[in-house]
């Protein structure tokens, strides 16, 4: 199964794919969506769907997890994090992605075993499930590949329990 692991801001969306082969994960992909800063706010949500759009075109995940954020500092901020999300939900559906979605105590959790991790310990723990030596791996895309690692083991483990139940 290859997994779109999705980290959405306005700044900087971080995307990353990961595959299962067995009992190992690996990255396919991962990077970060940061649109130019001086333009007008919807050309910036437009950059980042059609975006993730080409990277769903050209490596074809199955699924997508995406973080699903619990609160933001300001209401400023939550309707801005709000309309990206927006824009992330177009190019999912436009594409027809089966879409997940983890909270980020839930993302922390199934990496790094604490959902308060720090992000440079999840991208620490992602790099080592991942087998990356990557000094310039951006926050964000660590934070998207560890919500694929997440869904992917949410995955594997209903296939384990269903397969238990027969």
């Amino acid at each position: 199964m290859r997994v779109l692991g999705i980290d959405p801001s306005l700044q900087s969306t971080g995307f990353g794919i990961v595959e299962n082969l067995g009992d190992d994960y690996q990255a396919i992909v991962y990077g970060i969506i940061k649109p130019k800063g001086q333009a007008a706010f919807h050309y910036r949500l437009n950059e980042i769907r059609t975006e993730l759009e080409k990277i769903i075109n050209q490596f074809k995940p199955d699924e997508v997890a995406i973080e699903n954020p619990f609160y933001a500092r300001n209401v400023r901020t939550a309707i801005s994090l709000g309309q990206v999300r927006g824009a992330v939900m177009v190019a999912l559906a436009s594409r027809n992605c089966g879409i997940y979605e983890y909270s980020a105590l839930e993302i922390k959790k199934a990496v790094t075993g604490y959902g308060q991790a720090q992000k440079d310990q999840v991208q620490r723990m992602v790099k080592v499930l991942l087998n990356l030596d990557d000094d310039q791996m951006p926050l964000d895309a660590s934070d998207a590949l560890a919500a694929a690692i997440c869904h992917l083991n949410n995955q594997l483990l209903e296939i384990r329990l269903k397969e238990s139940d027969k």
